[in-house]
């Protein structure tokens, strides 16, 4: 089960899994701390998509974005929209002259075989959870040490915060 809830003191509005398994819970911007059982629940619901896509409406209604947030479709109709506009990697780099077989390999073998290595957003989500201050600066930071080139780690920090994998507040971050 998944409920939007929101803090009493800042208004902040995050997911909460599963409320009964857990006595309380912190705000993510003011760090109050919150008995579970009197947090005011706006939805509920057990399929996580539906609450992530009731939080993103509910942000929409406060900032005064409904008619906006009306006319986008459902994140996952955009997800797919984007993923299908343009070319793809193969088709680009085959275009541009080059092998893309031959393409793909060096990037396995630069990314270490693929077998035991991180994916990018793998790397910037542990780079939100580990990073003390975890700050898009220092997200990109981590990253980059990590492979992952920081126009790329900053993009990805956008699209997990779009996509309402990560949460920003006050310019920190945290995983959600």
């Amino acid at each position: 089960m998944y409920a939007v809830v929101g803090c009493t003191d800042c208004a902040n509005m995050w997911l909460l899994r599963d409320a009964r398994t857990s006595e309380t819970a912190r705000c993510s911007r003011c760090g109050r701390t919150h008995r579970t059982a009197k947090l005011k629940r706006f939805f509920e619901s057990e399929d996580r998509e539906a609450a992530r896509e009731a939080r993103a409406a509910l942000l929409a209604k406060k900032h005064g974005d409904s008619e906006a947030f009306a006319a986008v479709d459902h994140v996952a109709d955009l997800e797919r929209a984007v993923e299908d506009a343009g070319v793809d990697d193969r088709e680009y780099l085959e275009r541009s002259g080059l092998d893309a077989d031959e393409v793909f390999e060096a990037g396995a073998r630069v990314e270490g075989g693929g077998s035991g290595s991180r994916s990018r957003d793998e790397v910037v989500r542990d780079a939100v959870r580990e990073t003390e201050e975890p700050t898009a600066d220092a997200v990109v930071s981590y990253a980059t040490d990590r492979g992952v080139p920081a126009d790329a780690a900053r993009d990805l920090l956008e699209k997990l915060t779009r996509r309402g994998d990560l949460s920003e507040s006050r310019g920190r971050y945290r995983v959600l």
